[in-house]
């Protein structure tokens, strides 16, 4: 075999393609492969009326391919225009390239592969191209993946929030809940009512149907429930249990730091108020029984004990879920501590999304650790140019998109 039948042999090339010249460039460190069609070949139209339509005129091509060893290589080729009896001259699709791009669909492939894995910033410096052109290859094909998705069955959804940078400043996320492996539905930017507006459009565009949505679990902000009333009519809310217990944990350290200010055994003591006692380090159970005690009858007890016995209505049998959080909430109300009394006022509030949870069992844990992989890759890419970076980043990283991951010239 001589060396360009081993170089198209590698390349994979077929007929009517060849190679026809194929130089080297140690100084440059780049490897130029030339291919060219036999003289009188036929193309299919691009359109896929003719299978057999003649050349017209050509226009020359080049692609960067996988490296050559640690050398650049390019492909270069005269890519054909071809005259179709039904849609006129088009030109030809080349079969290594998708087109407009200036990647062959190997190297393209490659950078699917490692993009969710390390900063954009990283991969443009691995593979020695400008960060741009990487960003234009993902974000092409992460919008044709999410073309192509199906939300026909789309009936539960989780939405959650995750930071987009320093300030108030976030990303609304969509969650199907509903599958054995969740996947994100849809991010955008902003965390207010019009994020519902616009899932429910996309879901729209997707196949799904907004009325079909039977329950959806999201915090307690207003504006998430709103949007859901509006938008998703028939859905009925589970309000998240991991931010219902969080509020109370709240709660629980607002009682701490007032109490903090004539009660210095206090200090340093935070993170012990915001742990079930069997979560605790053995000098965090022993500090915490020191302050148990009895003789120093410390309010900020008091209300870790209102939080434990809330902990408790989520492991009542579904019958007795209501009778025991009203009881819970009656006694809370008469705490003489007023943050966990404000917490049982809000809780009466929300009283019917948070019964619900015994029936739907939904909640947010796994955009809670979707969010955790997010902020990761945004700590390592030390944050994203814009919130479009951010968007693409989340789909390739949770959308279960159906992304190419190989492909063959």
């Amino acid at each position: 075999m001589d060396r360009l039948s081993l170089f198209q042999a590698a390349l994979g090339i077929q007929d009517p393609w060849y190679v026809d010249q194929a130089t080297f460039d140690p100084e440059q460190g780049r490897l130029d492969i030339h291919l060219e069609f036999t003289r009188g070949a036929r193309f299919a139209c691009p359109e896929g009326d003719e299978d057999a339509c003649p050349v017209h005129d050509t226009t020359s091509k080049t692609w960067r391919h996988l490296d050559f060893f640690q050398h650049h290589a390019y492909l270069h080729a005269l890519v054909p225009r071809v005259v179709c009896p039904e849609h006129g001259v088009r030109r030809v699709t080349a079969p290594w390239a998708r087109p407009g791009s200036g990647f062959t669909l190997l190297f393209e492939a490659l950078l699917l592969e490692l993009a969710p894995h390390m900063p954009i910033a990283a991969l443009a410096r691995l593979v020695r191209e400008h960060d741009t052109r990487i960003w234009r290859v993902i974000e092409h094909y992460v919008e044709e993946a999410r073309a192509a998705a199906d939300y026909s069955e789309v009936s539960s959804v989780g939405i959650d929030e995750t930071s987009a940078r320093r300030g108030h400043d976030y990303v609304s996320l969509f969650m199907d809940l509903g599958i054995e492996r969740p996947r994100v539905l849809f991010a955008t930017e902003d965390r207010d009512a019009s994020t519902v507006e616009r899932f429910a459009a996309d879901l729209s565009a997707h196949g799904g149907d907004p009325q079909l949505v039977a329950s959806v679990c999201c915090d307690m902000s207003p504006a998430f429930t709103l949007g859901v009333e509006e938008h998703l009519e028939k859905a009925d809310i589970t309000f998240d249990r991991y931010h219902v217990v969080q509020q109370l944990g709240i709660a629980v350290d607002e009682v701490r730091r007032l109490e903090r200010k004539d009660r210095p055994e206090l200090t340093r003591t935070r993170y012990i108020w915001l742990k079930r006692p069997e979560n605790l380090t053995k000098r965090q159970q022993e500090t915490l029984a020191w302050l148990n005690r009895p003789s120093l009858q410390l309010a900020t007890v008091r209300a870790y004990r209102w939080r434990l016995d809330f902990d408790a209505f989520y492991e009542q049998p579904p019958e007795l879920a209501e009778a025991y959080l009203d009881r819970w909430c009656k006694g809370a109300r008469r705490s003489r501590l007023k943050p966990i009394k404000d917490f049982a006022r809000m809780v009466q509030l929300h009283r019917d999304g948070i019964l619900r949870w015994h029936t739907t069992k939904i909640s947010n844990g796994v955009l809670e650790g979707v969010n955790s992989l997010i902020q990761a890759a945004k700590r390592k890419a030390r944050g994203y140019r814009t919130k479009k970076n951010l968007i693409t980043m989340i789909y390739l990283i949770a959308g279960r998109l159906p992304l190419p991951a190989t492909h063959t010239i």
